[in-house]
């Protein structure tokens, strides 16, 4: 045997496999995705007594059927890789459901290792797990463990390494399990077939490869149609012992084979292996009695709504202290680097480009860390599988799955979440139609990215409902979401809905170092996405927003009138005007004329001055200055790319009361929602404008008479429901597995918005 020995970790999901997975491997692991797809794939070293051990953290599945990606991946794993030994890490306290995939790994052949995970709750729940039973029983060794406190760890990597070195070079052994007079002699015959051929044998036991197109597995059917005839003669027999079955006993062959399992499962329990305290037969359970209240029919979603606001306070208020850290930071960063970079494009580029570009995001992760420790908390604790199980039957309606509630939070569903992490959240589900509606509905929510332009316009014209109307900003992206979902469900993503399958795990109290990492893992995920991203896209935006610049025939007349007033400033003893210093520079570089000719229009010029500014008030010439200035920053702003996107979308945007300036912001809005503000004080001549001292911005858009609470509502809604940002695109092309979905949903969700904002801002006006 090689010197390095590889064990993969299998489990369900909420049985401990990655918090053992964590305590076997501490700080010494990598995540990364699998080839192609984005199924987490976790890996590790650990050294037991001097061997050095790789350990693979499979995705958490309840079969191996190819019902979900995790459930391909942890079998093309095993069958693939062939790791020298597999840890099936149980939940002992339901022993018998967790068995369930125990029995398929033994099906098809792999050296296995069970632990049986969580005995302390077990324990308490007054059952007895004769675990020296069970092990003579199944033939392959058994250990106890409680992995959140690291118990039975290392006696379990002990047991698994030797296990390893007994069965190497040895060939798997699949365990055969008789499925009754209907399956068995089909599967025999199917079995010679597979044997004969050699079909798919280099990869799975050929009983196994039978099993699979007994039910009818999707992945199994797909590797095997190259195969030509044998593949056909296969699913032929699937197909003719399927029929007997419906005509017989109204039933199916995975239904059955799923029974003889479980009655195999079920007569070794049955043997002594599973006992419980006679005192404590009839009482319910801790995690029993916290349900009755937490899912309670009335209290339970009282309690959830509470719990969820109750993050969304957490986060913000102690969040909000770190967050000032960062943003000082960059405040300082933007200032040194400022007076240290002599004026120009480049300083442009470093100052307003990358500092406050990357600034803006970066200053937003102590609230995506806090919310993510906040989320792992409920997660580990159990309390997050109640929650998708209370909003299971309202989901299910409308096309999505219980599973889909936590994407959807996160993304914002209470107001400041963000839908990278959402969109990320949306792997969980087992369903892929179901999981795409989520992928595509989840950028709806109010994230915080745009509660910058809530405030904005809410503060402008709904001053004395703010509280309400972001309340029903809120409720307005959760609507759309499930609305779109059902019209997604029932056009483009058709599909029966999955079953809500579920382990509502025991409460338990979770370990701080597993919440670090879990937290960790996923903040780091957020700023290595969010953060690279935002940088390109900050650069890209000042470039579009800067070039080409107005030409000197174009800046002539602002230049012209800027001398003239600075000439009238400094005639009256005002302070330098930097306008004056580049008219004179102007006027240095332009036609020689004699020094004669210079005194005399210079004393022309100081008395024309003198009895100009006699009659001019200081401060109004103060004021056009600055007006000047702005309207060559607007002309600027015409003249570059932006400037003429704007522009030529106003014949559309119109209908939804946008015009060119506000186009402008919204197009910055496709790579991040934080620039609109920003955006809309460049493009309203005001330069940059802070979300939070965007007073100035909304005096101007107050007193602009082309807004109305028509087109506010507009904006506001258009805002909430258009294109997600370039960030959270990427991150659904990489969770949906291509481009395609992912420009769907910009192309979509924009024409959506841009729909309901027509309606909203046509019905207004009139």
């Amino acid at each position: 045997m090689s010197k390095k020995i590889t064990i993969a970790l299998a489990g369900n999901p909420n049985s401990g496999k990655t918090t053992a997975f964590n305590a076997i491997t501490g700080a010494r692991q990598h995540v990364g995705n699998y080839p192609g797809i984005t199924v987490d794939k976790k890996e590790g070293t650990a050294v037991v007594d001097g061997q050095t051990v790789h350990v693979i953290d499979l995705p958490g599945t309840y079969s191996l059927s190819a019902y979900t990606m995790e459930e391909v991946v942890a079998r093309n794993v095993i069958a693939d890789e062939r790791p020298d030994m597999v840890v099936d890490v149980l939940n002992a306290g339901a022993l018998e459901r967790n068995l369930y995939l125990a029995v398929q790994l033994m099906e098809m052949g792999a050296p296995l290792t069970l632990a049986l995970n969580m005995m302390d709750e077990a324990k308490k729940q007054g059952m007895r797990i004769d675990v020296q039973k069970l092990q003579s029983l199944l033939g392959i060794p058994v250990v106890e463990t409680v992995a959140r406190v690291g118990e039975g760890m290392d006696n379990l990597m002990r047991t698994a390494v030797e296990h390893a070195r007994e069965k190497a070079g040895k060939p798997w052994e699949p365990l055969i399990i008789s499925y009754g007079s209907d399956l068995d002699p089909v599967l025999d015959e199917m079995v010679a077939l597979i044997s004969k051929e050699q079909f798919l044998t280099d990869r799975y036991p050929a009983r196994w490869v039978a099993l699979k197109y007994l039910e009818n597995d999707e992945e199994m059917l797909r590797i095997g149609k190259p195969f030509g005839a044998v593949a056909t003669e296969l699913e032929t027999r699937a197909r003719e012992v399927s029929e007997h079955l419906e005509a017989t006993l109204k039933t199916y062959p995975e239904a059955v084979i799923a029974d003889y399992r479980y009655g195999y499962i079920s007569s070794l329990l049955r043997q002594g292996v599973v006992s419980r305290l006679n005192d404590l037969e009839n009482r319910l359970a801790t995690s029993d009695k916290m349900d009755q209240v937490l899912t309670h029919r009335m209290l339970g979603p009282m309690i959830m709504l509470g719990l969820l606001f109750l993050i969304y306070q957490i986060t913000f208020t102690i969040g909000e202290v770190p967050m000032g850290w960062l943003e000082s930071f960059f405040g300082w960063l933007n200032e040194t680097v400022s007076e240290a970079m002599p004026d120009g494009l480049l300083k442009s580029l470093v100052v307003s480009g990358i500092i406050d570009g990357v600034g803006g995001v970066m200053g937003f992760v102590p609230l995506i860390m806090f919310m993510f420790l906040q989320i792992a908390f409920l997660e580990d604790s159990g309390y997050m599988a109640r929650v998708a199980y209370m909003l299971d039957r309202v989901f299910r309606f409308f096309g999505l799955h219980g599973c889909s509630v936590m994407p959807f939070i996160v993304s914002g569903g209470i107001a400041g979440g963000c839908a990278v992490p959402g969109v990320m959240a949306a792997r969980t589900l087992r369903s892929p139609k179901e999981k795409l509606a989520t992928l595509l509905t989840a950028p709806f929510m109010a994230c915080g990215a745009k509660l910058p332009v809530f405030l904005l316009i809410v503060g402008v014209f709904f001053a004395e409902n703010q509280a309400l109307v972001m309340f029903l900003l809120t409720l307005a992206g959760w609507a759309s979401a499930l609305l779109v979902s059902k019209l997604l469900r029932s056009t483009i993503i058709k599909g029966e809905p999955t079953p809500f399958v579920m382990e509502l795990p025991p409460y338990r109290v979770p370990t701080f170092r597993g919440l670090l990492i879990h937290t960790w893992e996923r903040t780091w995920q957020y700023i290595k996405k969010a953060g690279t991203v935002i940088l390109a896209i900050s650069i890209l935006l000042w470039l579009a927003m800067t070039f080409p610049q107005l030409s000197d025939e174009q800046m002539a007349p602002f230049e012209a009138r800027q001398a003239e007033i600075a000439a009238l400033i400094e005639a009256a003893g005002g302070t330098d005007v930097p306008a004056a210093d580049e008219a004179a520079a102007a006027t240095e570089a332009g036609a020689e004329v004699s020094g004669e000719e210079q005194a005399e229009e210079a004393g022309v010029l100081v008395a024309e001055n003198e009895a100009a500014v006699s009659e001019v008030d200081m401060e109004a010439l103060e004021e056009e200055l600055t007006e000047i200035e702005n309207a060559m920053s607007e002309a600027g702003l015409r003249n570059s790319v932006a400037g003429r996107v704007g522009i030529a979308l106003e014949p559309v945007t119109k209908w939804a009361g946008f015009e060119w300036r506000t186009n402008i912001a919204l197009v910055g809005g496709f790579a991040a929602k934080e620039v609109i503000v920003s955006t809309l004080g460049t493009a309203y001549s005001l330069g940059e404008v802070d979300a939070e001292e965007a007073q100035p911005l909304a005096e101007r858009i107050a007193n602009d008479p082309h807004w109305t609470h028509a087109n506010a509502v507009s904006l506001l809604l258009f805002v909430l429901l258009y294109a997600p940002c370039f960030v959270t695109v990427v991150a659904i092309k990489q969770e949906a597995g291509s481009w395609g979905w992912a420009i769907f949903s910009t192309v979509f969700n924009t024409a959506f918005a841009m729909v309901v904002a027509v309606a909203v801002y046509q019905i207004g006006s009139l």
